[in-house]
């Protein structure tokens, strides 16, 4: 099967997914509408699914959030297939995606890296004035 399809199915799972989680049909508690899909990752023949979840929840609430997913995968796979025709369709595994809380935490040191350069500059400056004097 070509890339471009498994892209573009993935974006379709990636987006029921989504429009389930957002309408509350997932009746697992765990289930947050803070939850978010980011990516669908299809093997080449359509067996599997590994699916990426997301959230600015803190980590226990978006571990119990995958796990929410996880156990009602048969329920969101068959409500997938009433909407997305497929001969074979493919087991889901729902798995934390820390991409997006990887990113913020690097920003932030880059963040407090330029602040520290910028206070050893001002140092080195005045420490060039008090020698001048």
């Amino acid at each position: 099967m070509g890339d471009f399809r498994l892209i573009r199915l993935g974006g379709q799972i990636r987006d029921e997914i989504s429009k389930m989680i957002a309408k509350q049909t997932i009746k697992d508690p765990r289930v947050s509408t803070f939850l978010s899909i980011n990516l669908v990752e299809l093997s080449g023949d359509l067996g599997f699914a590994k699916v990426y979840v997301s959230s600015f929840m803190d980590d226990a609430q978006t571990e119990k959030g995958v796990k929410g997913l996880q156990s009602a995968a048969g329920f969101i796979q068959t409500q997938l297939s009433k909407k997305l025709r497929l001969r074979q369709f493919p087991k889901l595994e729902f798995v934390r995606d820390k991409s997006i809380q990887e990113g913020f935490d690097m920003v932030q040191k880059l963040t407090a890296l330029e602040e520290s350069e910028k206070q050893n500059a001002r140092e080195d400056g005045e420490n060039l004035d008090n020698d001048d004097e």
